[in-house]
Parts: C-alpha cells; structure tokens; sequence
C-alpha cells in the first residue's frame, strides 16, 4: 500500500512539474512606440519661433511594433531653463523669468483604430496674451501593453 501512494504521489508531483511552463504560448511586447518630428510634415522643429494670435498644425508620426492606443501633447513654458532627457537640440534660450501668464496646454487622446502606425495632427492657436519666450513641446505615444514613447523640442513663442 505504501508504494502505491508514493508511485501516486511521484506520478501527480511529475504531472505538475510538466504541466507548468515559463510560456503561456504568447508574445510579450518589449518595444516601446517611438515618435518623430523628423519628418517633412512633422511640426514643430527644434527651435521654431511661433507667434502669438497664429494657429499652428503640431504634428507628430508615431509607431509601433504592434498597436499604438493614446498619444498627448504637452506645451509649458521653459522660463526657469529646465531640461527634459530626450530633447535632441539645444537652442538659445533667453535670460531667467518668472511666468505671469504662460501659455499651457496638456491634452490626452485616444487612437481608437489601433494599427502600428499614426500621424498626430493638432490644430492650435497661440493665445494673444501668452507670456513670450522659452517653451517646450513634448509629445508622448502609448501603445496597447503601456510601453510609451517621447520626444521633446524647444521653441520659442513671440
């Protein structure tokens, strides 16, 4: 009798070691999206000088290794000179000021068709009475597993 359950016990204790695997059969995404302005239409380019009153088409080109979700598109001012790690070029910035009335804008969308690839396009206009000077736009891309891409520029607002 005592070798039954030991046979039984050794039989279900190697039916459970096979029966568990580090794979569920799927892929799992490890590429974040990446986002460009590298491009003929991509809007603005590093150290671009828009003007206040003037509306503007940002634009951005997102993708993804598989399914890209939601995108957002932040502009804030850069009176204090402060830096983000993924601008590529260093413009001339002004001397220190303090805000009074900054232009700010932070909108969130959803890219409801999926697919790999999508063009941002935002159409906005430059508030008349928005402090002038140093600015950064940074857009940001998610994709359908949470990975997020970004890029950021500077530019300037007169």
């Amino acid at each position: 009798m005592k070798m039954k359950i030991k046979y039984s016990y050794f039989c279900l204790l190697f039916l459970f070691l096979v029966s568990c695997s580090s794979s569920d059969g799927s892929d799992i995404d490890e590429e974040k999206p990446s986002i460009t302005l590298n491009y003929t239409d991509g809007f603005p380019q590093a150290c671009e000088v828009l003007e206040r009153g003037q509306t503007y088409i940002f634009r951005a080109l997102a993708t993804d290794n598989e399914a890209l979700t939601a995108y957002s598109l932040d502009i804030h001012h850069n009176f204090d000179h402060h830096t983000h790690d993924n601008q590529g070029i260093e413009c001339e910035l002004e001397d220190l000021k303090n805000a009074v009335n900054p232009m700010i804008y932070m909108e969130n969308f959803s890219i409801t068709e999926g697919g790999s690839s999508y063009e941002i396009s935002i159409s906005i206009t430059i508030p008349e009475d928005a402090d002038v000077g140093d600015y950064h736009c940074a857009y940001s891309v998610t994709d359908e597993t949470g990975w997020q891409g970004r890029t950021s520029v500077d530019i300037k607002i007169i």
